[in-house]
């Protein structure tokens, strides 16, 4: 019994190692910033939106998440927003999170969207950066990548194109996994 048990952990073993390091093999332009990880649990930190009520990210267990920390104040975030959005337009299936933090009030945010042109993303803040501290985000923009288990599973330092090719086959085998 013990051997069936230590060759099927073995083959679950080298079946994981197999997906990741297809999806390690997917990564080119900005996704050769994209760093996967072991699944790591997310803290349990609310975020706000424009009407001041809080959510969970476990709001969103269930389905493939992109959360992307952010700031008005950051030009990267400017040229990387309007790819988000497209992504979000992209792949329906993913909840495309944008989460401002620190000082960035919800007018702020409002004006950002209409002046990159993004009308299909939440606002959503984390005013005290207690979720971006909490998750070892030092810089912005940050993405990281969320499985429906609500667990991280990947993240990007530094802005990215969200609706290049490379990325949907990422995020699409990643979804496969």
């Amino acid at each position: 019994m013990r051997k069936l048990f230590a060759v099927l952990y073995t083959a679950l073993l080298f079946g994981a190692n197999a997906a990741s390091a297809d999806v390690a093999s997917l990564r080119e332009g900005d996704m050769k910033k994209l760093v996967l990880s072991e699944a790591t649990a997310l803290p349990d930190v609310q975020v706000h939106d424009a009407a001041g009520m809080a959510h969970s990210l476990a709001q969103w267990e269930g389905q493939w998440v992109v959360l992307n920390f952010w700031a008005t104040w950051c030009a990267p975030c400017r040229h990387e927003m309007p790819s988000l959005a497209a992504l979000q337009t992209a792949l329906p299936e993913v909840a495309v999170l944008p989460v401002a933090t620190g000082r960035n009030s919800v007018e702020g945010v409002q004006a950002f969207f209409a002046d990159t042109g993004v009308t299909n993303l939440p606002v959503l803040l984390d005013p005290k950066s207690e979720l971006a501290r909490k998750m070892g985000i030092l810089g912005l923009p940050v993405t990281v990548i969320v499985n429906p288990q609500g667990m991280e599973v990947a993240r990007l330092i530094g802005d990215a194109d969200w609706n290049s090719a490379h990325a949907h086959a990422v995020l699409t085998a990643l979804m496969a996994e």
